[in-house]
């Protein structure tokens, strides 16, 4: 499997547009994912992208669970609009406390942030969790049915 991001400038760094509203700039914008090389026996795929920097304690900015198996992407601003998110799609909620992306919003200084992101490909098309489900708890439910995964790191910072 691997995953794309066209939105990392020099292929590397987030936009500003995709930065969280505290950030000078900022719409948080969610980018643009897809992903390809599927393997076989996929239900439903999950998405996460989460900041690894040291500060940021694993920091999740979005993770996106029983995205349908027909999906390829998710498009950009598809997250808290409502209409863009694949059909069954559930967004859970990030470490800001909302549902949805939470753009990047490091704290100046801190240098460049490493935000993960990861596509999940899964056995099951339910994780069945809800909304507020933590980063451990939804990463407990992946782990046994993982099929295979592919990740790519953007970077931010002010």
């Amino acid at each position: 499997m691997k995953i794309f991001c066209p939105a990392l400038l020099s292929g590397k760094f987030f936009p500003t547009k995709c930065a969280n509203r505290g950030v000078r700039g900022g719409q948080n914008i969610s980018p643009p994912l897809i992903w390809t090389e599927i393997p076989d026996g996929v239900k439903s795929f999950a998405v996460s992208v989460i900041d690894r920097h040291p500060a940021a304690n694993e920091w999740v900015h979005w993770f996106v669970v029983n995205i349908p198996p027909i999906a390829r992407e998710l498009n950009e601003r598809a997250s808290n609009n409502g209409t863009e998110m694949p059909g069954g799609s559930l967004e859970l909620r990030n470490s800001f406390g909302k549902q949805g992306w939470g753009g990047p919003e490091p704290p100046r200084g801190s240098g460049a942030h490493p935000y993960e992101c990861t596509v999940y490909a899964l056995s099951v098309d339910d994780l069945e969790l809800g909304p507020f489900a933590t980063l451990q708890e939804t990463m407990k439910a992946i782990t046994p049915r993982l099929i295979a995964s592919a990740s790519l790191t953007g970077y931010f910072e002010q």
